[in-house]
């Protein structure tokens, strides 16, 4: 640990997770109703390192009044598109203030390594808002001509309004980064929101509702609930919340669509993914074998869009397998707080035991495991990089979301474009898919084929310019870019007769 790093957990020790954290209703931090909180723990080493408040019902009940009042009557709804921009700015610059701060808040809750957090978590975090900060002005409506009647007896256009009070329910992969790619655009759009941050890593939102309010943000136009699954349930439930945005499992997407029907509220779902990922014989392997091992080992597999299956030609399966499982064997696994750290734990035991159950499963099926295969013996909740090869389309392993360092591998001979789409499309989810090749015309064709959200072709980046979201059982609508922030409008169609 350096030393600047040392001075901010020291810094933390003695100040932010010394005393149980709060919510944040209505601009002021509260005790939950209850009076209960939950531990947080460090997934290096299972330490307890943080309690915070568990919010119930009637939380979730004062700080939708809350946003409803922020909203509706306070000096949130009068400022104007230019001053919100503003603050998103200054939000930005705040967070790269206190990037080292953060980032060591998102290592010892989440557990990745924290040159990975600053690098990725933080900085996307600041630059999103920047980002968003320059939709604050520009959510536009449109002239509409019409169509079947005289142009000059009526002028029709649209306008783009806010929806309204939205309620954000975040994952614990990308904690700050999550709950930043629904704030901004929302507070771009001019909503008021209620932030639930997942229960295993809810630190850094709460440090980022301080530098909220520190930047000028006004009471109610962001109000942070920690808690479990009811508290999530509760702000769903809700009848004065007007959208959800949601980011996790399938499973729970299923749960917020049914729930949600009370008062028809807007349901964004970003959900869960099986990638595939397609290696042509020409393309570059040294660029291959990187891509494949960052797009799996990455986050220690904990990314929705994680390419986990593996489709090789025959040619390279070999060079490929043996490529990837050489940088697997060459990871520096450990602590996230160590500088020299390239993957760290999983980020409970909960998922341990998860990922631990798939490779056993995997195991016993008849899948082989080149390298890994089981969880690591050291404290924490550390397990192997793990590649299968000789697994079939009926294993778990194969069809089911592990959410782990796990990729299942296997190889195709047939060039048949038809054929290797139909291969990659057979899954539940079309959340992204990867395509290595140096024929432009293959890569085209085959982008046009595989029914997810978003291919990458010889490697990409998310960026926060770029749409993105799933088709199937990845979710509804789209995060990122103009439709990140349309996501959070309502459109007015206003028709006149000259």
């Amino acid at each position: 640990m350096n030393i600047a790093i040392q001075q901010h957990y020291d810094n933390l020790q003695s100040g932010f997770l010394k005393s149980p954290r709060q919510l944040l209703v209505g601009g002021r931090w509260v005790d939950a109703r209850s009076g209960a909180t939950f531990p947080v723990y460090n997934p290096a080493n299972a330490s307890v390192i943080a309690h915070v408040a568990d919010a119930g019902p009637d939380d979730v009940d004062l700080a939708v009044k809350a946003a409803r009042h922020a909203f509706e009557d306070g000096p949130w709804s009068r400022m104007s598109p230019a001053d919100r921009a503003k603050l998103l700015w200054r939000l930005g610059d705040a967070i790269e203030a206190h990037a080292e701060e953060l980032a060591l808040i998102e290592t010892l809750d989440n557990g990745k390594p924290i040159k990975v957090a600053l690098a990725l978590d933080i900085a996307s975090s600041a630059e999103r808002f920047r980002y968003y900060a320059g939709w604050a002005t520009k959510m536009n409506g449109e002239l509409c001509p019409p169509a079947a009647h005289d142009g000059g007896k009526f002028h029709a256009f649209t306008t783009r309004q806010p929806v309204g009070v939205v309620g954000l329910i975040t994952p614990w992969n990308f904690p700050l980064l999550m709950a930043v790619s629904k704030l901004a655009p929302a507070l771009a759009a001019g909503c008021t929101t209620i932030l639930k941050p997942a229960e295993q890593t809810p630190l850094s939102s709460l440090r980022l509702g301080e530098l909220m309010q520190e930047v000028g943000f006004p009471d109610g136009v962001v109000n942070i609930l920690t808690g479990f699954g009811q508290t999530g349930a509760a702000i769903v439930e809700h009848p004065g919340v007007d959208k959800i945005s949601f980011t996790g499992s399938t499973d729970v997407g299923r749960a917020i669509v049914k729930a949600s029907t009370g008062n028809m509220k807007r349901v964004t779902l970003e959900l869960g993914g099986k990638s595939p990922v397609i290696v042509f014989p020409d393309a570059d392997m040294n660029v291959a074998v990187e891509g494949v091992a960052r797009g799996i080992f990455a986050n220690t597999g904990q990314v929705c869009q994680a390419g986990s299956r593996l489709f090789a030609h025959e040619k390279v399966f070999d060079q490929l397998i043996e490529g990837i499982a050489a940088k697997a064997g060459k990871l520096k696994i450990g602590p996230g707080i160590e500088f020299d750290t390239e993957m760290g734990p999983v980020v409970s035991q909960e998922q341990l035991d998860r990922v631990a159950g798939y490779l056993t499963a995997g195991l016993e099926a008849g899948a082989k495991a080149v390298i890994g295969g089981t969880k690591m013996k050291r404290d924490g909740y550390f397990v192997e990089p793990t590649i299968f090869t000789s697994s079939t389309t009926d294993m778990a392993v194969w069809r089911e979301e592990i959410f782990g360092p796990v990729l299942c591998a296997t190889s195709f001979s047939d060039a048949d474009l038809d054929h290797i789409a139909a291969q990659a499309n057979d899954t539940e989810y079309g959340l992204a898919a990867y395509v290595y090749t140096r024929d432009l015309s293959v890569a085209h064709k085959i982008a046009k084929k595989i029914k997810a959200g978003s291919i990458r072709i010889n490697g990409g980046m998310v960026d926060s310019n770029v749409p993105f979201g799933g088709f199937k059982q990845s979710g509804w609508g789209r995060e990122n870019g103009r439709e990140g922030a349309e996501a959070f409008t309502e459109i007015k169609s206003v028709i006149i007769s000259l």
